[in-house]
């Protein structure tokens, strides 16, 4: 387990203040029955912006705090604890990393500033099926003029709807699985030829499928080198999986808080159904895995941190445990909390719903473990 800083540790609890007083589960719930269409409240993530949590990673000459990828994993650990709707992953973690780590003195000027402020809202276009294969990329972007034309589609773009800013991977040179021939572009959402289409969720989340129709760029929106997009991909990707992670991490640890309260005050047959020993063992298995799960998503975003060689394999470790865990305890609540469980009028469904489209996002379980074990030489 991370041994927090004084700052740090300050920062998680004020964030779990404000989650639980401000962002509670019943202000999803209202969020949700409100059909709000971009999937979250603008006004929440304002506030959200205002406590500087859209700065975290960001240097602080371009308007940041550069606290760090572990500081920023606290916060949205306490977002997924109460189910917190927000844009920040995609934009303050995955579209702010991109710029970071790929883009010139020009583009980070012109768009980390925003976001820190919470002005802009960006995200990555990355996936074009049903399944995550950031490999796998058909968008076409040729040369005209001084730019380039974009043509293609992406699916399941996280805060579609809502995003200013889309980081698109398209193809330049190559085959369709072709990992070489892969390049980023910076596309204003507001570009003429990008058309959006709101997906409604199980988890009642932002997303969108994007159209890019003949869509004009001009050669500075080429994030990094041309052709050699992929590997600055990969690195956003896991930036992005290891914060994903983290607010995952929140949930499975709240669902467990929920379920074990319920444990020790629900009577069945005269006592409290926490005596029941085949239920004492079903709770020890979820702590002892919540404690595994914790501590791979803190060796990722630590890794992140100290830019160990060791990113790409540790952020794969913790995506697949802590995907593992929340299955499991999202079922479980459900489970032990008996009829009430499968109503909607308990939230036990809605971290369940939550648990499985996080699952899927940026590669699920099955995936990085492949992954994982090709990095390690299987």
């Amino acid at each position: 387990m991370a041994v927090l800083t004084e700052e740090q540790s300050m920062l998680r609890d004020a964030a779990r203040t404000w989650t639980q007083e401000k962002s509670p589960v019943s202000a999803f719930r209202r969020m949700r029955d409100s059909g709000a269409p971009l999937g979250y409240d603008p006004a929440v993530f304002a506030e959200m912006a205002e406590m500087g949590w859209t700065g975290v990673i960001i240097p602080e000459a371009y308007g940041g705090s550069d606290f760090g990828y572990l500081s920023l994993g606290l916060i949205l650990e306490e977002t997924g604890r109460t189910l917190t709707a927000s844009p920040i992953l995609a934009t303050a973690l995955a579209a702010a990393s991109a710029l970071i780590l790929g883009g010139t003195e020009a583009q980070k000027s012109a768009w980390l500033p925003k976001i820190a402020a919470g002005e802009t809202v960006g995200t990555l276009a990355i996936d074009e099926g049903p399944h995550h294969r950031p490999e796998k990329v058909a968008l076409k972007a040729t040369r005209s003029g001084a730019g380039y034309t974009l043509s293609g589609s992406k699916t399941f773009v996280l805060e579609g709807m809502a995003a200013d800013l889309l980081i698109v991977s398209a193809r330049t040179s190559g085959g369709e699985t072709d990992p070489k021939g892969i390049s980023l572009f910076l596309v204003p959402g507001d570009a003429q030829g990008v058309n959006r289409k709101a997906l409604k969720l199980a988890d009642s989340r932002g997303a969108a499928n994007i159209s890019f129709d003949n869509v004009v760029v001009g050669a500075d929106a080429l994030l990094g080198a041309e052709g050699e997009g992929y590997a600055l991909l990969e690195k956003v990707l896991d930036r992005a999986r290891a914060g994903l992670a983290a607010e995952m991490l929140g949930s499975a640890v709240q669902a467990f808080e929920t379920t074990l309260d319920y444990l020790k005050t629900r009577v069945q047959f005269g006592q409290v159904i926490g005596s029941f020993q085949a239920l004492q063992h079903r709770a020890a298995k979820m702590f002892t895995d919540l404690e595994l799960a914790r501590s791979c998503v803190e060796a990722a975003l630590s890794a992140i941190d100290n830019d160990s060689p060791e990113v790409a394999e540790l952020v794969a470790l913790a995506k697949t445990k802590v995907g593992d865990t929340l299955h499991l305890v999202s079922n479980e609540m459900v489970q032990m909390h008996g009829g009430i469980g499968m109503t909607d009028a308990h939230d036990a469904g809605l971290y369940l719903k939550r648990a499985r489209a996080t699952e899927a996002t940026f590669g699920n379980q099955a995936y990085h473990r492949d992954r994982y074990a090709r990095m390690q030489g299987f």
